[in-house]
């Protein structure tokens, strides 16, 4: 789950990270008050969940509480990546002198939490990566130690860091990734951090992104979701315990197990097909479960045909086979399914959907299931 620049940087202060002052508005009439209220230049920034705001046109630099009502007038209603602007950042101005870079990221190869900083601020951090990867230098804490002090005077220095501003650093640093920590983050970034004309560091920008699974911890995070950020698909998904996400395929995947859900991806890629959405329906799903997924999947017009893959460990595949024939008799599909089930009650499972008044394929492995789905799809013969 992302939470919006404002929402993030409001969780930065309460960790000891310096801000701008702002507030956000909804209205250019409340965009005006508060730039009034600041009485100093401010910096309008649309607040929508995608990168490139900047270059959209969507962060401007208002001198005046007049030409900051003009400009949030401007902003407010765009669409940024298909994204509406129902909101604006109104911050100060900051005289900036240099920017920087400070993240932290769950890294999941070492096991541990990524803290990386970098002399190029303001750019996306891959493009450092990508371009000057010397630049970037990284500590990754012991988990139960956390982040000590030398561990960001070791970023500081590597960034080549003014010493007078080691101290204040080394505070935001360790404010960060105990900010990352206790909202169960997988991404916690300051970007930029910049050195002011006062010569203060100011977090001018920020960015967090939560672990869903840890938001039943967080109930006050939770009720911070946009709910711009998905589709109505992915939110009913979301309130019945299934993880979906749309793609642009024609071939909708019904899956439990978020690996054997990128498998089966894989393989309707390799034998010609485009999986229309990713959609792992858990270890235990219940008939009502399976109705409410495939009901997804066929709500999506570019759908031509259906793959159920189900390996029955908690899953029984009987359980499954009764939510497909609900939801069948409820939605009457005008596509074709072709259906693998393999493990617990699987021969119950298969001999249900074998006798059910609907045309189901079924299949014995991944491989012959992907081929009958990407087929019929096209409109072939079923192999």
């Amino acid at each position: 789950m992302k939470l919006h620049e404002y929402q993030s940087k409001r969780i930065f202060a309460r960790y000891g990270i310096p801000i701008p002052e702002g507030e956000v508005a909804t209205t250019p009439e409340e965009a005006r008050a508060l730039a009034a209220q600041l009485g100093r230049p401010v910096v309008i920034k649309s607040q929508v969940l995608v990168g490139g705001r900047g270059k959209a046109g969507g962060i401007r630099l208002a001198h005046t509480p007049e030409e900051a009502e003009a400009v949030a007038r401007e902003i407010l209603g765009m669409e940024i990546k298909g994204l509406p602007v129902r909101k604006v950042l109104v911050d100060e101005a900051a005289e900036i002198r240099a920017e920087l870079y400070l993240g932290a990221v769950l890294d999941r190869q070492h096991r541990r939490i990524a803290v990386m900083a970098s002399s190029e601020g303001g750019v996306d951090i891959e493009e450092v990566a990508a371009r000057s990867p010397e630049k970037i230098v990284t500590v990754r804490p012991h988990p139960l130690m956390g982040l000590q002090d030398y561990h960001a005077r070791s970023l500081a220095f590597g960034i080549g860091l003014p010493k007078e501003h080691v101290r204040a650093f080394t505070q935001i640093a360790r404010g960060l990734y105990q900010a990352f920590v206790e909202n169960d983050a997988t991404l916690a970034e300051i970007n930029p951090l910049v050195i002011t004309g006062q010569e203060r560091l100011l977090a001018v920008d920020g960015k967090i992104v939560l672990d869903d699974s840890g938001l039943a911890r967080h109930p006050d995070l939770a009720a911070l979701r946009d709910p711009d950020e998905e589709t109505p698909a992915e939110r009913e998904a979301r309130e019945h315990g299934l993880s979906y996400i749309q793609l642009d395929g024609e071939i909708g995947c019904m899956v439990n197990g978020a690996g054997l859900a990128m498998a089966t991806m894989d393989v309707v890629k390799l034998y010609g097909g485009s999986p229309a959405n990713f959609l792992d329906i858990g270890g235990g799903a219940r008939a009502e479960q399976v109705a409410v997924a495939l009901r997804l999947i066929l709500g999506d017009p570019r759908v031509k045909a259906v793959l159920v893959n189900i390996f029955g460990g908690i899953t029984r595949c009987d359980e499954v086979a009764q939510g497909l024939l609900q939801a069948m008799e409820a939605v009457r599909p005008q596509v074709p399914f072709v259906a693998r089930l393999v493990g617990t009650n699987e021969e119950e499972g298969r001999r249900m959907l074998q006798e059910a008044a609907f045309p189901i394929f079924t299949a014995t492995s991944l491989v012959d299931a992907a081929q009958k789905a990407v087929a019929a799809a096209k409109g072939e013969p079923i192999p």
